[in-house]
């Protein structure tokens, strides 16, 4: 770290205190201010914590400026070409690409823990049929820690890692579950003879004629491919709302599976993990191409509250490099997809409209990786109430891997932000009778 430093002076009382700068590997420096209290007696006050470094890590780097995004140091864009989703949960939880023995393992690992408890699965029968998937993969997630409570030493590294590795496997069986009992059909049970993304939709679409998806065969090598690209570029994106929420919990000692199922339902919010199913929404209420230059001007009307959702992004202020990976799968999708909705027609319109027009060139609103991914679920019949839980099963793998590192950190400390109070001051109570 830097011998750097910034000074701060409170101006009411003239005292000025020093504060180290620390510089990471890239990114911002950033001031440590832990001891600005105590030093001028005062808060800094940050809604939203926007320009508050809450930790240190090395799994996840972004520069929004300038559309960069690594993991681990590698750009996304050459991890989602050449990379399997395994392969990068595992570069996430160890830091390192595997070697094929090494990602053999992992591999194993994986299916091993993939099987859900039996017990486990009459849980679900205490759902409403028509639950919502979120609601049903909190509430499972969060039980899993009835199950294994024999592991939830979270001072022990072993532990720790069994306990990641078998979130990462269970997170397809539950929510394929949480599907499979929303429509009625029977479980599916996970296969060790398929990958990750090919167990997941066997386990989503699978009847007894057909290996999984109702169209035909073709698109199958397709599915697989997108969903492993989009499960890639959802896998971590550093301090966001829900693995912020992961390691706040986390940091009090709390089970990993209920840091996780608190990361879920932070990621159920339509700010967060919701974008993609508002893409679906907006697309509807245009509901035809001719409609298209309509709404295009209603979002250039800053007094009209019509909003065209997944184009900018609050990070990426030139664009979204996750969206530049995925267009091409998206169209590839697309392409070989029977199911040909005007949608699909819609929304290719609006991407080309929106790509020439100088205001959004101006503005830099490119299409981003939600505008994508909602098109891409909907061509493989993924239900629009599903689309957050494919989130979560790809965002695990970036959960448990800042949950392991911050429970392998000594430095971490329980999370406690502080305020600035602007209610009532002291006063004292009066009795009913003389109110």
């Amino acid at each position: 770290m830097s011998e750097k430093s910034l000074s701060i002076t409170n101006k009411t009382t003239e005292q000025t205190a020093a504060y180290p700068l620390l510089e990471g590997t890239l990114g911002n420096p950033t001031v440590d201010i832990r001891a600005l209290k105590n030093d001028l007696g005062c808060f800094t006050f940050d809604p939203g914590f926007v320009s508050t470094a809450s930790c240190k890590s090395a799994i996840t780097y972004i520069d929004g400026d300038r559309g960069i995004l690594l993991y681990r140091g590698y750009p996304i864009e050459q991890l989602a070409e050449q990379c399997s989703f395994l392969e990068v949960a595992y570069l996430l939880i160890h830091g390192e690409l595997p070697n094929s023995e090494q990602l053999q393992t992992f591999h194993n690992e994986i299916n091993g823990h993939a099987v859900l408890h039996e017990s486990l699965r009459v849980f679900f029968d205490g759902f409403h049929y028509d639950a919502h998937p979120m609601a049903m993969m909190v509430g499972v997630v969060g039980s899993l820690s009835a199950f294994y409570h024999s592991e939830l030493d979270v001072s022990d590294p072993e532990q720790r890692y069994i306990c990641a590795t078998r979130m990462i496997a269970k997170m397809p069986t539950i929510a394929a579950a949480c599907y499979r009992h929303s429509t009625g059909a029977p479980f599916v049970y996970p296969r060790v003879d398929l990958d990750y993304c090919e167990n997941f939709l066997n386990m989503m679409f699978s009847r007894p004629e057909k290996r999984f998806l109702e169209q035909a065969h073709a698109i199958d090598d397709t599915a697989v491919k997108a969903l492993n690209l989009l499960f890639i570029l959802h896998a971590d994106h550093e301090q966001n709302a829900s693995t912020s929420t992961v390691r706040l919990a986390g940091s009090t000692g709390a089970n990993p599976y209920a840091c996780i199922a608190a990361g879920i339902v932070a990621l159920w919010g339509p700010a967060h993990g919701g974008a993609n199913e508002a893409v679906l929404s907006m697309l509807e209420e245009i509901g035809t191409v001719d409609r298209i230059p309509q709404y295009i001007a209603k979002a250039k009307d800053k007094n009209d509250p019509f909003r065209l959702m997944g184009f900018g992004h609050r990070v990426y202020k030139n664009f979204d490099p996750r969206a530049t990976i995925i267009r091409k799968t998206c169209h590839e999708v697309l392409a070989k997809s029977s199911n040909h909705e005007p949608l699909f027609e819609l929304a290719l319109a609006l991407e080309e409209l929106a790509l020439k027009d100088d205001y959004f060139i101006e503005k830099k609103l490119y299409p981003n990786v939600d505008f994508y991914s909602g098109i891409i679920y909907k061509a493989l019949n993924i239900p629009v109430d599903m689309f957050t839980v494919m989130f979560a099963i790809a965002r695990t793998s970036g959960w448990v891997s800042h949950w392991l590192e911050m429970t392998a950190d000594p430095s971490t400390v329980i999370g406690r932000p502080r305020q600035l109070y602007t209610g009532a001051p002291r006063r004292d109570f009066v009795p009913l009778a003389k109110r």
